[in-house]
């Protein structure tokens, strides 16, 4: 038995959601990197991320890849459209506002997964969990407070499109518990990259970015895209949506550290105490429900 599978099935889903959302750090910096126009961006990333995404879905399945695309069934394709959505919305929102405000509302995934799952799976939450949802908000309205007047009202519309249909895309997973709904992410791809072709075709045509454009999108969209949400997709099938949502968090708070880290600016004293927030509630909570495990499992194996 692999460390792994040692593990429990709640703590498989923390650990793959949680590598998942750290893989992502990098995500929305990399984007203002690349600084494509619009549709050029969705076109390599969606076309990019298609052939990432297949691949590690015919690593991991081989000859079954075919038979892993038809359980899906049509939850998956309605899946891949969200994901569509999800990725429009945030690659648009990171090219009319600052990463900071895409990334706070993105954060309120947790709390719409919540409303969802109570509507659509009427799946009730730990009042532990709700706590530290509006404890880590909180956390990341501190991290972003001095950036939310620079942003537009475009960008910060398209975060929200993308934090309400992350969310619904998690919920419908958990609505076919043990059906791995990550290989639909190849069509994702295919969806964003062909309508972005589409309206680069009707307004002059495709452009080859520059070299160092195009190892940033490279990189982004055939490794760390892939493999990030890969990751982040299997984790309705370990945990509920919004606990899911709570650990991107860990996505928020990296990835704007991160981007101070490369472009040299300094983090706020105020912006520390909300990281800190976040990353010390994350904790706590993960170590609580690691004792309550360790008191459940003796017990059940008495009986």
């Amino acid at each position: 038995m692999s460390a792994f599978q040692s593990l429990s099935h709640r703590q498989q889903g923390l650990l793959l959601t949680g590598a998942g959302a750290l893989i992502m750090a990098p995500d929305a910096l990399l984007i203002k990197l690349a600084a494509l126009p619009d549709a050029e961006i969705l076109m390599w990333r969606g076309f990019l991320s298609a052939l990432g995404f297949l691949l590690i879905v015919l690593a991991r399945h081989g000859r079954g890849t075919l038979a892993a695309y038809r359980r899906c069934g049509g939850i998956g394709i309605a899946v891949a459209l969200l994901f569509s959505l999800t990725t429009c919305g945030f690659v648009l929102g990171n090219q009319y506002t600052r990463a900071g405000n895409v990334l706070l509302i993105l954060a309120t995934s947790p709390l719409i997964a919540a409303a969802l799952s109570w509507l659509i799976l009427r799946e009730r939450l730990p009042r532990r969990t709700w706590v530290a949802i509006w404890i880590c908000l909180g956390g990341i309205a501190l991290i972003v407070i001095d950036d939310i007047d620079a942003g537009s009202w475009v960008g910060n519309a398209f975060a929200l499109l993308a934090a309400t249909t992350l969310a619904l895309n998690f919920t419908l997973c958990r609505t076919r518990p043990g059906v791995d709904m990550s290989p639909m992410l190849t069509f994702n791809g295919l969806i964003v990259g062909s309508g972005a072709t589409l309206v680069l075709m009707m307004g002059g045509g495709v452009t080859l970015p520059a070299p160092s454009q195009l190892a940033v999108v490279g990189v982004l969209c055939l490794v760390i895209v892939p493999c990030g949400v890969t990751l982040l997709q299997r984790g309705p099938l370990y945990l509920p949506a919004a606990e899911v949502g709570l650990l991107l968090l860990l996505e928020v708070v990296a990835g704007t550290f991160l981007a101070w880290w490369i472009i040299a600016e300094q983090p706020t004293a105020l912006a520390m105490v909300g990281g800190c927030v976040v990353l010390v509630t994350l904790v706590a909570k993960g170590l609580y429900e690691r004792r309550l495990e360790r008191r459940v499992l003796p017990a059940a194996q008495t009986e």
